[in-house]
């Protein structure tokens, strides 16, 4: 086992007080907690996202799209998995509605495109996996596990008339104008199950309690992420606010009581 560093992002819609599992005092606002990819899992980036203010209405391209645009090879699809959600906190995923493109870019000009986003009332366990051109949105009072392809090509549509560039020919260009599809959205619900199911990546939630074999894993690094709890990987323990590379398949057993996120890209 791996653990990774961890590097924390300021922002000015982020928290001035982190969860006391980061051992961190900042005097300025911290939005996001990145752990750093290593170069055998290179491909996948894993991070918390503390929102105290709503965030930009944003897409990012699909691998495609990136390659077309000349950005590269890959684009960025995530899963947020909620940890904290304040009363009536909500996220936005697609739209309600299909709309034009030329709609949606005369709603980001006058601010009307937050009303023909779908917004999600969430709690604490719900899972929504954002593919690539999805147009999306966390709203304030929301703290979030991210995992994501390793790439952070964004494309701002509307900010609330904070005074940061907007790119919304290219946003327009590459986002899907359909409502989002309900079964991309999921809940940690018992033991075990997954959470996304590729193209680009696998997510699993899995809980240990007492001592219990290995979960089943490809023939590759995989992230582990707790969810809760602290986990006994080897000689080692990883406890919440922590993510570390593991290489599977292991026969070894593992012993705590966690729930742990496991992300593998795919081969």
């Amino acid at each position: 086992m791996q653990k990774l560093r961890t590097r924390f992002v300021e922002k000015v819609w982020g928290v001035s007080r982190l969860p006391p599992l980061f051992g961190h005092s900042f005097q300025k606002p911290i939005g996001e907690v990145w752990f750093e990819p290593t170069r055998d899992l290179d491909q996948l980036l894993a991070k918390y996202i503390f929102a105290s203010e709503r965030l930009s209405v944003q897409a990012h391209p699909t691998n495609e799209q990136a390659r077309a645009l000349g950005l590269g090879t890959t684009g960025k699809s995530e899963c947020w998995v909620i940890t904290h959600a304040e009363p009536g906190a909500r996220i936005a995923a697609g739209f309600r509605e299909k709309i034009s493109a030329e709609h949606m870019q005369a709603a980001a000009l006058d601010g009307s495109i937050i009303d023909l986003l779908d917004w999600h009332e969430v709690y604490p366990g719900d899972a929504f996996y954002i593919p690539g051109g999805t147009v999306h949105a966390i709203g304030g009072g929301v703290s979030l596990i991210e995992v994501q392809q390793n790439n952070d090509i964004t494309f701002r549509l509307f900010d609330y008339g904070r005074p940061r560039e907007l790119h919304l020919d290219r946003g327009v260009e590459i986002a899907d104008t359909a409502p989002y599809p309900s079964s991309l959205r999921s809940r940690i619900d018992g033991d075990a199950g997954q959470l996304v199911d590729g193209p680009h990546f696998d997510l699993f939630y899995w809980r240990c309690g007492g001592e219990a074999p290995f979960p089943g894993l490809a023939d590759h690094p995989a992230l582990f992420i707790p969810f809760s709890g602290t986990v006994g990987i080897g000689k080692e323990d990883l406890a919440v606010g922590e993510c570390a590379v593991v290489h599977g398949p292991r026969s070894d057993m593992l012993h705590g009581d966690a729930l742990l996120l496991i992300a593998q890209p795919r081969r």
